[in-house]
């Protein structure tokens, strides 16, 4: 008996992970969203990636593990692992990341793409502010889910008119609070994964969101008229904890840093391909009413306060920087 237990116990010792040895480590990763989505797609590229280093890492999708506020938590502890998800649900720890809910900011995904990628002045500022607010979290890289849109179960929108008094789903972000305001609805703050019911049950009559994120979490059974007020490129972030990634060797760390930045850029890569996609299977297959609404008066409404928002948000240098990334890319 004693002879098993020797036996027993070296072959434990044998198979253990020393702390900082970075060996046979197991992740999970945390989305909010269901398929078909670019956070999914990105994280199915970071479980690829560092299985080859001996990081064996599990999606969670569609918010299994909480909530954003929750797992962002989660991941300071080292309890979650890896997240992606939409910055504006990170902006109670990093405020200034509200700058990509600033509606009309960018002319288009090159300029998006040109600030925030892998050599991008945005990223690269938001890098450092995560590591000076001491998150205990590692931003690896910054691409996008789509653009968003505004949908709702009442009636099409062609114009900012349609949508004065509407009760408006946001995200838990001051500053889309504001922008929705501005723009005549009644905003309410509603959690992802319970928008659906609340839609249904008339908590909220309208939401905002990406192309993808509407149709993976099958939204448009509730809001069928989408309206393509494309008023953000969303901007998701790829982040790790810093306790998991201190645990890594060398050859780990550069794996997960570049995967992370690979992800980022599939992130982007993915939603453009795949919205006119997703637009033809909404129209056809799910009997969705699409319209294109005049933006020049929703542009009019929110525009104006992109700089006092910004001054609230302490990042004037950002919006300074995307608005000359944007001039640049027009």
């Amino acid at each position: 008996m004693k002879r098993l237990f020797k036996l027993a116990l070296a072959a434990l010792v044998a198979t253990a992970v020393l702390p900082g040895t970075g060996h046979a480590q197991n992740w999970r990763l945390h989305t909010l969203v269901k398929d078909p989505h670019p956070y999914n797609e990105a994280a199915r590229h970071i479980i690829g990636e560092l299985d080859k280093v001996g990081i064996k890492v599990k999606l969670f999708p569609s918010g299994t593990l909480g909530n954003d506020p929750t797992v962002f938590d989660e991941m300071r502890l080292g309890t979650v692992d890896v997240m992606i998800s939409s910055s504006n649900n990170a902006a109670k720890h990093v405020p200034e990341l509200q700058v990509f809910s600033l509606a009309y900011l960018w002319p288009g995904y090159e300029a998006f793409t040109a600030a925030t990628g892998a050599d991008g002045p945005m990223l690269k500022r938001f890098q450092a502010l995560f590591e000076q607010k001491n998150l205990g979290i590692k931003l690896l890289g910054i691409g996008s889910g789509g653009s968003r849109n505004m949908s709702n179960g009442v009636k099409a929108v062609e114009t900012v008119a349609d949508i004065q008094g509407m009760k408006m789903r946001v995200p838990p972000s001051p500053v889309m609070l504001q922008v929705w305001e501005a723009l005549g609805t009644q905003p309410v703050s509603v959690a992802w994964t319970e928008l659906y019911a609340a839609i249904q049950t008339g908590v909220a009559q309208a939401l905002e969101s990406s192309i993808a994120g509407y149709t993976g979490s099958k939204l448009y059974e509730v809001a069928p008229y989408l309206a393509l007020t494309q008023h953000e490129i969303q901007a998701g972030h790829v982040s790790v904890s810093q306790r998991s990634f201190d645990k890594l060797n060398d050859e780990q760390k550069a794996a997960v840093i570049k995967a992370g930045a690979e992800a980022a850029q599939i992130m982007t890569e993915t939603a453009v391909a795949d919205e006119e996609k997703l637009l033809e299977t909404l129209k056809k297959d799910h009997g969705v009413t699409v319209t294109k609404p005049k933006i020049a008066g929703f542009q009019e409404k929110v525009e104006p306060l992109h700089e006092s928002l910004a001054r609230d948000m302490g990042a004037t240098d950002l919006l300074k920087t995307a608005r000359e990334v944007g001039k640049a890319h027009m």
